[in-house]
């Protein structure tokens, strides 16, 4: 139902717009997202809602029609939303949650901002933990749910998968592997290697992936935070394998990103809670929020570091 809604949404944006782009700049999507959001309607219906031409798009007679039932199933919901906001606005409670540091950057922020539009009353507080200690607060019930690795081992506690990232390579933008569009890891043996201490779950991962190969890694600087790595990295001390989400995204940067290959690292990133362990209303519409944001990007999120072509 949720994706119905949200391609309808996006439907009439475009068509209101006239414009892919306008549209999905103001739904905040990429256009690959927008586009298969429509895909699916017209799969659904078995029929074109756009006639699309390198210069601009028009509805078809099908879209036309469907055009004013869409606008007022959007209207109706929006109307049902209104007429709840104040009881969901007059709900006071706190949501407590413990999360590995590089995923605070990318889950947390866009949903906060939703949740607290939805529940501006509800208070959340996050723990920024590492693996264990994350995993301990979960179980220990010091926090509500967790955001995690998945190096779960506990029969109690459940995790549920919501991204698959690779591991880059991080160097400055004037390293001589600056310009590659791959890097296999074993040519990292002759570079400067900046990485997490020994214990960190992304070094363990690293390690274990790595270990029928014939060549050793040699970390030369060792970090407790993936932050502190990007900043020697920063100023030229060397290069570091990071999980992609490390990666600054403010375009100001100084530090470039190439694809690590031979073999592809990936970790999945899930959130973590303990089994039949029920949590409170506003905790509950907070995970609820959280899986249905990141479902709807599915698609999107567990891609391949990859392209094919690029290897060609």
């Amino acid at each position: 139902m949720k994706n119905e809604l949200s391609g309808m949404k996006a439907f009439v944006t475009i068509a209101e717009l006239g414009s892919f782009s306008k549209a999905a700049e103001q739904l905040n999507l990429t256009q690959p997202a927008l586009t298969r959001k429509i895909k699916k309607i017209e799969s659904n219906l078995n029929l074109s809602l756009f006639e699309r031409t390198t210069r601009k798009i028009s509805l078809t007679p099908a879209g036309k029609t469907l055009l004013p039932e869409a606008k007022s199933l959007i209207a109706s919901l929006d109307a049902a939303i209104f007429n709840i906001s104040d009881l969901t606005s007059s709900l006071h409670d706190t949501v407590t949650l413990s999360c590995i540091p590089t995923a605070v950057f990318y889950f947390l922020p866009r949903a906060i901002v939703q949740f607290n539009q939805r529940y501006p009353n509800i208070k959340v507080r996050i723990y920024e933990q590492g693996i264990e200690n994350c995993l301990d607060s979960v179980r220990k019930g010091d926090v509500d749910f967790g955001i995690n690795m998945n190096f779960i081992t506990y029969p109690e506690v459940d995790f549920i998968p919501l991204v698959n990232e690779p591991f880059v390579l991080a160097c400055r933008h004037d390293h001589p592997l600056a310009s590659r569009k791959l890097v296999e890891w074993r040519e990292l043996v002759t570079q400067t290697l900046i990485g997490v201490r020994k214990s960190s779950g992304n070094r363990q991962l690293i390690e274990r992936s790595l270990a029928d190969k014939p060549w050793k890694l040699d970390w030369f600087y060792e970090v407790r935070h993936l932050s502190t790595s990007l900043g020697l990295v920063e100023a030229g001390l060397g290069v570091s394998a990071l999980p992609c989400l490390a990666m600054p995204n403010n375009g100001n940067s100084t530090v470039v990103s190439i694809p690590l290959v031979e073999p592809v690292i990936r970790r999945t990133l899930g959130m973590i809670r303990v089994k039949d362990r029920p949590l409170s209303e506003a905790a509950e519409r907070f995970a609820s929020l959280l899986l249905l944001m990141w479902t709807d990007e599915t698609e999107t999120l567990w891609r391949n570091v990859v392209d094919p072509s690029a290897t060609a």
